[in-house]
């Protein structure tokens, strides 16, 4: 600690020649101590140098190491390496910061080289994306981007063209929570999450964040590459690919994030287990590219790592998919609800895109790609029109593309078919009932068969689910039982006779006896038992289903609009393609329940009306 004895420049009680005597004093003892320094870290280097006793050369040699000029240098990695191998942690440190790895000093080196490139008056080069950001949120959102004084070199190689409707698209995501883009391939929807979501990035309070695909690789491709509109090439000369606990990762520090370091974790997420590689980490942000094929347990262990974000974000891409799919009622559907009720905290930013809204696909190459359509066809609507629909595998295809399509090539208004009943044009209305359990629903569908059998018109359906809402009540429906059901049933009859005037028979699945008697009791208890209910025939299903389809293609098969399960129905139905033999898919991802209730209504003519198409 200094002191008056030894601040030798105050005192007045020596001269000016002792002053200068006692300076060449400090400055000979400091050379000193500089070379005993030096010359310690040359011993040190020289005994690094020296080669190694012959006994050491043998242990070398007894490893599979070549025989070399081996010396203590290299004598010192081995043993760290046989340490290592040992599950020795400091030797694997030690080993990995010798050879260069350690991440934390290698962004210590990348900070320093834009520290000295700075202070040389040189400029590192970075991606530049003023223009786009210009364009979007304007010029002042690039300038708050470069606040930290960096001298750098804004290069650009990524060419934006966004259409206006993507331009709306992304700006809005920087109001909103849930940042959704569906429709159809190549719309050029991922790629305006991609630069929504690094933009964000850039003065995200959170360090990490998630980037998600069907598996990881689809997430590094449609995500960090994007076809050169990637997270990588937009951070680029800022950001290295490197692991985190078993995942890839894309950590990112420079210019950008004012130097903070963000750390985006790429995993899989359509295996039932792929929640498992996501779990331990809290992010801020979630990116997710095709999340309709992402497993629920994936998407709900996001959310769970998303609850203790500073700033919660997602931004989620889709091709179209059935409109009763999982991925909707789920939380589309629920979030565009609540959004509708101003009850979503955060906002819900949803936008529909097709091919003809990317403006870089020319018109050339659009009528190429639509040439391979047919623009009737369910691939149409779906992979052109971005409309949300089944393709593959689907038994009903012509009802199923026009329900899609909403043609209404189908449809018979309410109306007109409450005036073919009262003016007699039905020979019979009928209603057929299945009954469900485990997982299944219970279905009501009425059928009008037309005079002579020429027509066939779904006139209602019901399906009720255990656990759902009522839409009409608005009441949860509880474990159905008999007396329960029978209410329900009772319901759907008089709605029949208000509308319809009369109601021939009802055919039941007879595999449920118990529930039978309680749909008979139910219509005695409330003066409707001349209603008759009867087991129904169960005859061969694809029978069934053969002559649906049959009189769907010659235009004798109608739905009224209150036949909203029955079009669910059809449009989901789909063949088992585990199976050689075709097998109409049963395994609860469809409503079978309906279809099999509207099949229960007029199987027993089936005969008749082949007969009349003959």
């Amino acid at each position: 600690m200094s002191n008056e004895e030894n601040l030798i420049q105050n005192r007045t009680d020596i001269t000016p020649e002792q002053r200068r005597a006692n300076a060449r004093k400090a400055g000979l003892a400091s050379a000193a101590a500089k070379k005993r320094r030096k010359n310690m870290k040359n011993s040190m280097q020289e005994l690094l140098n020296m080669e190694i006793t012959p006994a050491m050369k043998a242990q070398m040699q007894s490893l599979g190491l070549l025989d070399c000029d081996w010396t203590y240098a290299d004598w010192i990695n081995v043993c760290a390496m046989q340490q290592a191998m040992k599950g020795n942690v400091r030797a694997m440190e030690f080993i990995r910061d010798t050879a260069g790895f350690n991440p934390e000093l290698a962004l210590k080196e990348q900070m320093f080289e834009y520290e000295k490139q700075k202070e040389q008056g040189a400029a590192v080069e970075i991606e530049d994306i003023s223009d786009v950001l210009a364009l979007i949120h304007g010029y002042s959102a690039w300038e708050e981007i470069l606040n930290d004084g960096v001298v750098c070199m804004p290069i650009k190689t990524i060419t934006y063209n966004f259409g206006q409707k993507h331009l709306d698209y992304i700006k809005k995501c920087h109001y909103n929570t849930y940042n959704i883009a569906e429709g159809a391939v190549r719309a050029g929807k991922t790629v305006d999450n991609v630069i929504a979501f690094a933009y964000e990035l850039c003065r995200a309070p959170d360090k990490f964040h998630l980037a998600t695909g069907s598996t990881m690789a689809n997430a590094k491709l449609n995500i960090g590459d994007a076809n050169g509109f990637g997270l990588e090439y937009i951070f680029r000369g800022q950001c290295r690919w490197s692991k985190y606990k078993d995942n890839d990762c894309l950590i990112i520090r420079g210019p950008y994030t004012n130097f903070e370091e963000k750390v985006v974790i790429f995993a899989g997420g359509k295996s039932s287990d792929s929640y498992k590689k996501i779990r331990g980490n809290s992010y801020g942000m979630w990116i997710a590219t095709e999340i309709n094929l992402h497993h629920d347990n994936t998407i709900k262990e996001a959310f769970n790592r998303q609850l203790a974000a500073k700033k919660i974000k997602i931004f989620w891409d889709l091709n179209p998919e059935h409109p009763k799919a999982p991925i909707y009622v789920d939380y589309l559907d629920k979030w565009e609800e609540k959004n509708r009720k101003g009850t979503l905290v955060g906002g819900y930013n949803y936008e529909h895109f097709t091919i003809f809204d990317n403006i870089n696909i020319t018109q050339e190459r659009i009528d190429e790609i639509i040439s391979r359509y047919d623009p009737g066809s369910i691939w149409y609507i779906r992979d052109i029109e971005g409309k949300r629909s089944i393709a593959e595998g689907l038994i009903y295809a012509k009802l199923a593309t026009s329900i899609a399509a909403r043609d209404n090539k189908y449809l018979m208004p309410k109306k007109e078919a409450q005036k073919l009943a009262k003016q007699g044009g039905f020979a019979r209305i009928n209603i057929g009932v299945d009954f469900g359990g485990n997982g299944s629903g219970h279905s009501f569908v009425a059928i009008g068969e037309t005079v002579g059998f020429e027509k066939l018109i779904v006139l209602k359906s019901k399906r009720y689910l255990e656990g759902s809402i009522d839409p009409e009540t608005q009441k949860r429906v509880a474990e159905i039982d008999p007396e329960d059901l029978g209410k329900l049933f009772v319901k759907f009859v008089n709605e029949i006779l208000k509308d319809y005037g009369y109601i021939t028979k009802v055919y039941a699945d007879s595999a449920e006896q118990v529930l039978i008697r309680g749909l008979k009791t139910a219509l005695l208890k409330n003066g409707l038992a001349t209603i008759k209910v009867v087991n129904a025939l169960k005859s061969k299903i694809n029978d069934r289903i053969f002559a649906t389809t049959a009189l769907t293609a010659m235009g004798r098969l109608y739905y009224t609009e209150e036949c909203e399960t029955f079009q669910e129905a059809v449009s989901m139905a789909v063949w088992n393609p585990k199976n050689i033999d075709l097998e109409r898919l049963d395994d609860g991802t469809s409503d079978i329940d309906t279809l099999d209730a509207f099949e229960y209504t007029w199987e027993r003519d089936i005969g008749k009306y082949i007969k009349k198409a003959t």
